[in-house]
């Protein structure tokens, strides 16, 4: 079984995670070649990707809001959305696959591989699925907050989100605890008009 998570760098929206493994080994070839690492796929590619891997495999999402990320840190909290995907999923696993070279300390067997989105496929199609919700989730968003364009972005410091937020300040989907957002917390000129906006 995979793990893997997506949006540890976005200045904005929750880090998520999913867990996924294939239900049979008997998985149509073509299926096998278009897996890969999500960040190595389209939109489109990682879309038509999405109902295949969902037929083939159990899977399950899990998220840290803005507020966790702020709260315990950013690795923390990927690993606390990992720990929700895990635990969301119908079936125990026997040994779980973690892309990075850091160990969760899930309560089963646990292999850390440095680039596992490149090298495992339950890993990279776990990649897949959290980082096509995510997009999802930040396109939802991007319409009640259309300046800082997070239908294209995601939620990453681009220079057009860098620019929004300086023109039209933080909502309450930003990290505060990333740049540029602290160091505007930390200006005292502008940190009434960054509460209000906030609490927006």
């Amino acid at each position: 079984m995979g793990i893997d998570e997506v949006g540890r760098g976005p200045l904005a929206g929750p880090v998520m995670a999913a867990a996924y493994v294939f239900k049979t080994y008997d998985i149509p070839k073509d299926l096998f070649e278009k897996i890969d690492d999500s960040k190595k796929l389209t939109s489109l590619k990682r879309q038509n990707l999405v109902e295949a891997l969902k037929m083939y495999g159990y899977y399950a999402i899990g998220s840290a809001s803005v507020k966790e990320i702020d709260d315990i840190n950013i690795l923390q909290a990927s690993f606390l959305a990992m720990r929700r995907a895990l635990m969301g999923l119908r079936i125990i696993p026997t040994q779980i696959l973690v892309d990075g070279k850091m160990n969760p300390l899930f309560p089963y067997p646990t292999l850390p591989i440095i680039q596992g989105d490149s090298k495992s496929l339950s890993i990279a199609a776990a990649s897949i699925l959290a980082k096509v919700k995510r997009d999802e989730l930040m396109m939802r968003l991007s319409h009640r907050y259309p300046h800082y364009a997070w239908q294209k972005n995601a939620g990453y410091g681009t220079k057009e989100h860098r620019e929004a937020i300086d023109a039209y300040g933080i909502t309450k989907h930003h990290r505060l605890s990333f740049a540029p957002m602290k160091n505007m917390l930390a200006n005292k000129t502008n940190q009434e008009s960054t509460r209000l906006l906030i609490e927006c």
